[in-house]
């Protein structure tokens, strides 16, 4: 085993850092409180090869491992996660799942211009009726020969409005159950498609999200993603990947909370003394640093597994669950750590523990994962 980043993986974590310390927390209160999209830094961010880290040079990414996206999320998140899941969406979710199952041509004109961050992309999965039960979809797209009629609604869509890539997951054929599922490339602007509202959301607050309706739009059959009735499996395999930038986003929003923490407690003096020199805040301390290095590894390994081309979809499990499980419980204390004074934004900690609260239901919740881990004890996989 060797724990060591290469000289490459440092760059990228210290160019991440920089951007996040240096631009991310001047502006991420105010963008909270405003629900603010940060459009200028999206740009800047794609222009830094952030936005398709992951994809192959030869399709204009940046060809890096997984192992430092990892790196990049949590620094990002440290700061600010609204940022931190519009990369990992683009990155994980879109992009990746047009560059392992798409077509040639569907790489060319969708792939390159996301991978380059001239657009952003969304992926559609969830409704009102199907969040963590995916197979009951209710979005249909129906076969109409050269191309599909999609109709439905999605909910929750990070970049709902932004993106300009949408990919859609709806069913086709009812009585073939998720085996009857399709994944279809939808471009935003697509006549039929309307976008609804800003959702008003307790964190997280700047990133983009939306409902979005699809009337009668006309999907190009080119556009399908994979064979007929790949769509659920497309899905899932997909989401393997999304769970490790979502747990390295939890593993960023803990770190970030216990270094101000860490920074408060060794300012803030009662009786007389730096308050972690009083056992209480000490050993809170102790907990916390455990705590993240236990998730750090756990996301780290994940991206192992991923970068070798071995299984790792238990390995993203375990670790978006316990890092978001882990970022609630050390985000609250860091809270505590503060007094009061971790009640009023501008310590920030208060952001942070509101924005850790979705890492435990987006992109499967904690529960989900709990499934997914004990199917694979079941099975004999662990």
């Amino acid at each position: 085993m060797n724990f060591q980043l290469t000289e490459e993986q440092l760059m990228i974590q210290q160019a991440a850092r920089d951007y996040a310390q240096r631009e991310l927390f001047n502006d991420v209160i105010e963008r909270d409180e405003k629900a603010i999209y940060p459009a200028e830094h999206i740009k800047n961010l794609a222009e830094l090869g952030f936005l398709g880290m992951l994809v192959a040079p030869e399709y204009d990414g940046g060809g890096m491992d997984t192992v430092s996206y990892v790196l990049a999320m949590e620094e990002f998140s440290k700061v600010d996660s609204s940022i931190g899941v519009i990369i990992s969406v683009n990155n994980s979710l879109v992009c990746f799942g047009i560059e392992k199952y798409g077509t040639d041509e569907q790489k060319e004109k969708y792939l390159k211009p996301l991978a380059r961050g001239e657009v952003t992309g969304a992926f559609l999965l969830s409704e009102p009726g199907a969040g963590s039960d995916a197979t009951s979809q209710q979005t249909k797209a129906i076969d109409m020969g050269d191309h599909y009629l999609l109709n439905g609604v999605k909910n929750w869509i990070t970049n709902g409005n932004t993106a300009s890539t949408y990919l859609v997951i709806a069913q086709t054929d009812v009585e073939k159950g998720h085996r009857g599922i399709n994944a279809l490339i939808v471009d935003r602007h697509a006549e039929g498609v309307s976008v609804g509202p800003h959702e008003n959301k307790m964190g997280m607050r700047s990133s983009d999200t939306h409902s979005v309706q699809f009337t009668d739009v006309k999907v190009p059959k080119e556009n399908r993603i994979g064979e007929d009735g790949f769509g659920f499996k497309f899905a899932m395999k997909t989401l393997e990947g999304g769970r490790i930038g979502i747990a390295s986003q939890a593993l960023g929003i803990a770190s970030g909370a216990y270094e101000l923490a860490r920074k408060y407690a060794m300012e803030r003096k009662t009786f007389g003394k730096e308050i972690i020199k009083h056992q209480a805040i000490a050993f809170k301390l102790s907990d916390m640093a455990t705590e993240i290095e236990a998730g750090r590894f756990l996301c780290m390994k994940a991206a192992w597994l991923k970068d070798q081309g071995l299984p790792y979809g238990i390995a993203s499990a375990m670790a978006k669950q316990y890092c978001a499980d882990m970022a609630m419980r050390i985000t609250t204390e860091a809270v505590q750590v503060h007094g009061g004074y971790g009640y009023v934004k501008e310590y920030h900690v208060e952001r942070l523990m509101r924005d850790a609260k979705l890492t435990q239901i987006y992109e499967g919740t904690s529960e989900i994962q709990k499934i997914v881990i004990s199917r694979a004890i079941e099975n004999g996989d662990i």
